[in-house]
C-alpha cells in the first residue's frame, strides 16, 4: 500500500512536469516503483520522452522498458495505435521474446479479439506455465466479458499455483461477496489474516461478512474481529465500532440472558457507543442527531 507521504511525493512530481518543471523520468520510476495505475499520465509524459532523440538517448536500456509501460498505457486509455507503434518497435528489437507476445496478446485483448487473445495466452502458458502476468489477463479478460464464473475459475487455478498472492485473494473474496456466497468469501479472508494479520481492513471485511451470514457463533466471531480492526486502527474506524453494536444487539437478541458473556458484551456495547458519539462530533456534529437516532434502536442512547 502506498504511504501517505508516497503519495504527495507523486502528486508534487506530476504537478511538477505538468506546469514544465521537468522530472518526467523520475515520475515515471516512482510510479513504477510503487506500482501505481496512472496510464493517462505514463502515457504522455513516457511519449514526451520517446519522441524526443535527445531524451530518449540518455534512457540506455531503459528505453525498452518505457515502451512497454507506454504500450500497456496505451492500451489502458485506448490508444491502441500508440499502442501498435510501440509493440511493433519492441518486436524489431526482441524478434520472438515471450515478453513483446505477451504485448501483442494484451493488444488483441484491448481490441476486443476475446478468442485471438485467447489462443495467444494459452500458447504463452504451454511454454511458460508460471507466467503470473498472463495467468491475472486471462481473469481480467474473463471480467471484462462478464463471465464472472470462468474469472473465478482463472483465480481459483492461479491460487493453486500462487498462493501468497494477497491481492489475488482479495480480489476472489470481492467477487464472492458481490455473487452474495459469503461462505466462500470468508475462506478468502482467512487466507488472508493469516498471511497479513496486522491489516485491518482484511479484519474488517472477514467480520462484515460473519456478520452477514448471520447466526450466534458467526455474530460472535465477527465482533471479535470488528474489535481487533479496533485494536489495529487506534480506536479510529467507525465502521467497526458500529459493527460491535450491531454484533452486540444481535448476540443480545439471540441468547435473551442466557449467554454468560452478557455483562461483557453490555460493557464493549456500551465502550463502542461512546466512542462513535465522540467520533461524531470531533468530525461530523451535523451527523449527531442521526447517530443518536441509531444507538436508540440499539437500547445505547436515551
Amino acid at each position: 500500500m502506498v504511504s501517505k507521504t508516497e503519495e504527495e511525493l507523486v502528486n508534487r512530481l506530476e504537478s511538477q512536469v505538468e506546469n514544465g518543471g521537468g522530472g518526467a523520468w523520475e515520475y515515471l520510476c516512482l510510479v513504477r516503483k510503487l506500482k501505481l495505475r496512472r496510464s493517462d499520465r505514463v502515457l504522455k509524459f513516457g511519449l514526451s520522452i520517446l519522441n524526443d532523440p535527445n531524451k530518449r538517448s540518455h534512457l540506455g536500456p531503459e528505453e525498452w522498458t518505457l515502451y512497454e509501460e507506454v504500450a500497456v498505457a496505451a492500451m489502458d486509455c485506448q490508444c491502441l495505435d500508440v499502442a501498435k507503434d510501440c509493440t511493433k518497435i519492441l518486436q524489431n528489437k526482441f524478434p520472438g521474446s515471450k515478453r513483446v507476445g505477451r504485448l501483442e496478446a494484451m493488444l488483441l485483448e484491448a481490441k476486443g479479439s476475446w478468442e485471438e487473445a485467447e489462443k495467444a495466452y494459452l500458447s504463452l502458458l504451454e511454454e511458460n506455465p508460471l507466467d503470473q502476468v498472463i495467468h491475472k489477463r486471462k481473469t481480467a479478460m474473463a471480467k471484462a466479458q462478464g463471465n464472472i464464473p470462468q474469472a473465478i475459475e482463472c483465480l481459483n487455478k492461479y491460487l493453486e499455483i500462487f498462493m501468497a498472492d494477497h491481492d489475488a485473494w482479495r480480489e476472489l473474496a470481492e467477487i464472492y461477496v458481490s455473487l452474495q456466497m459469503y461462505k466462500q468469501a470468508a475462506f478468502c479472508y482467512e487466507e488472508l489474516i493469516l498471511a497479513q494479520p496486522t491489516v485491518p481492513l482484511y479484519h474488517l471485511a472477514y467480520a462484515d461478512v460473519l456478520y452477514t451470514l448471520g447466526g450466534l457463533e458467526n455474530l460472535q466471531i465477527a465482533k471479535k474481529y470488528y474489535t481487533s480492526t479496533v485494536e489495529l486502527t487506534g480506536g479510529k474506524n467507525a465502521r467497526a465500532l458500529f459493527g460491535i453494536c450491531l454484533c452486540s444487539f444481535a448476540i443480545g437478541q439471540l441468547t435473551k440472558g442466557r449467554n454468560k458473556e452478557d455483562k461483557e458484551n453490555l460493557e464493549l456495547q456500551s465502550l463502542s457507543a461512546l466512542a462513535l458519539e465522540k467520533e461524531y462530533k470531533q468530525r461530523n456534529p451535523n451527523k449527531n442527531a442521526l447517530l443518536t437516532a441509531t444507538l436508540k434502536s440499539l437500547k445505547l442512547s436515551s
